[in-house]
């Protein structure tokens, strides 16, 4: 199950990427419910779209 909230997270970020206070939230909830090595996928995932969409980059903060 894990697994799947992974997925639905990737999901939701993708659909919410058009507002980074929206994309800011969703990732700040993602750190409580994820695992730990899911974080770290989740880390590599934002990054990725932070190339497309540099104004989401202030999101990386919750990665400290």
């Amino acid at each position: 199950m894990a697994r799947a909230m992974f997925e639905y997270t990737k999901r939701i970020l993708r659909k919410v990427s058009f507002d980074p206070n929206l994309f800011c939230t969703e990732v700040k909830k993602a750190m409580h419910y994820l695992l730990p090595h899911e974080i770290e996928e989740l880390k590599v995932f934002v990054e990725s779209m932070i190339k497309s969409n540099p104004e989401l980059s202030r999101c990386t903060v919750y990665f400290v």
